[in-house]
Order: C-alpha cells, then sequence, then structure tokens
C-alpha cells in the first residue's frame, strides 16, 4: 500500500520543535547572572557570542523548516530511501544547537578553536542540505510528487533549492580565513532566502467580497 506523508512531517515537525526549544534554553544559561559587583551591562556584553549564535541559528533552523514545509506540499508518497533521507536530514538539524553552543563557546578562544568550531557548525548544516537536496531529487526521480505538479515548477523548485548548498560551501570556505566572516555569509544567506520564489506559500486569497470591494 502507498505511504502518505503525513507522519513525516508530523516527526519532522516534532524534532525542528525541540531542536528550537533546546537552543532557548542554552541560551538561558547564559542569562543575567553575574559574579559579586559586576555590572549587568558588563554581563550581558561578556555573553555576546551566545547570543549571536542564538540569533544566527535560530534563523537558520526557522529558514529550514520553511523550506522543509513548503517542499512537503508536493510530496504525495513516501518510499523506503525518501524516509531515511529525511531521517539523515533531521539528524544533522538535531546536532545543529551542539555546534551552535560549540561555536558559542569558542568565539573568542585561539584561532584554531574558533575554526574548528566553526567548521563543525557548518558541516551540520551542510550536511543537512545535502539529504534536504536529495530528497527533492530523489522524489522527483521516482515519482513520489503530486501528479499535478507542473515538471517545470518542480525544477525551478530545484534550482531554487540548490542556493543553500552553494551558499554554504562559501561560508564553509570562509572558516579558513576568519570565522566571523562564516557567520556573516550565514547571516546573509536567511535575507536571501527570504526572497519569494518558486516552491514558497503563496500569498493568502482573498475573500471574493473583498476583492469586489
Amino acid at each position: 500500500m502507498d505511504r502518505d506523508a503525513s507522519r513525516v512531517e508530523a516527526i519532522s515537525d516534532g524534532i525542528f520543535a525541540v531542536v528550537l526549544t533546546v537552543m532557548a534554553v542554552e541560551l538561558l544559561q547564559h542569562g543575567p547572572a553575574r559574579a559579586s559587583g559586576k555590572a549587568l551591562p558588563d554581563a550581558l556584553t561578556q555573553a555576546w557570542p551566545s547570543y549571536v549564535a542564538y540569533v544566527i541559528t535560530f534563523a537558520i533552523v526557522g529558514n529550514i523548516w520553511l523550506a522543509h514545509h513548503n517542499m512537503w506540499r508536493y510530496v504525495a508518497r513516501v518510499d523506503q530511501a525518501l524516509l531515511v533521507f529525511n531521517l539523515l536530514m533531521l539528524l544533522f538539524v538535531a546536532a545543529i544547537p551542539f555546534t551552535a553552543d560549540l561555536l558559542s563557546d569558542n568565539l573568542r578562544a585561539g584561532a584554531t578553536e574558533q575554526r574548528l568550531t566553526a567548521a563543525l557548525y557548518g558541516g551540520a548544516l551542510l550536511g543537512e542540505t545535502l539529504f534536504f537536496n536529495l530528497s527533492w531529487w530523489w522524489a522527483r526521480r521516482h515519482g513520489l510528487l503530486n501528479p499535478d505538479l507542473d515538471p517545470r515548477l518542480a525544477r525551478a523548485v530545484m534550482l531554487r533549492m540548490l542556493l543553500r548548498p552553494i551558499v554554504y560551501l562559501i561560508a564553509f570556505a570562509f572558516v579558513f580565513v576568519d570565522p566571523f566572516l562564516s557567520l556573516l555569509v550565514y547571516l546573509a544567506s536567511i535575507g536571501l532566502f527570504l526572497i519569494r520564489g518558486p516552491g514558497n506559500l503563496p500569498k493568502a486569497a482573498r475573500p471574493e467580497a473583498d476583492r469586489r470591494g
């Protein structure tokens, strides 16, 4: 019997929710507690790497969830390989908070620690986007998409998805120049994917009465 995509979306949404929650819990560890005699502004300033890592990572994971939500609207059924690819994608997504925490702890460390933790962070993102794109490729190739989907739209969605691995590869390359530059590339990529493109959710249709009025 054919298997639909509803359970895949359910477990994926659950893991995304846990990942975002874990990141918020990690941030609580860097709250305004401070040593005796240390002013609150100084304590907050001291923890700036944690805030930077949290904001950038939350935005990246949120962007991945949006792309995943948009993509799976077109998947009508699944097979075993697509389930495995999606699980492998989620494996890397679930590792992102760990790598983000390592990165925030070492942004003010030596150059070796900065590059190593930034490389681990970038590796988690690259692994995620690799299996994300592989999932779409497999679904297209094996007829798992909605049969009414225009093949031209399917191709346009694929080309748009390829932007993320390209941008993440560029960011990964910057790790060996300056880890802070790689973070800026990730930040810029978030703005890039906020631009509406093929496969994104359409604008909500207005009620007929509003259109006539």
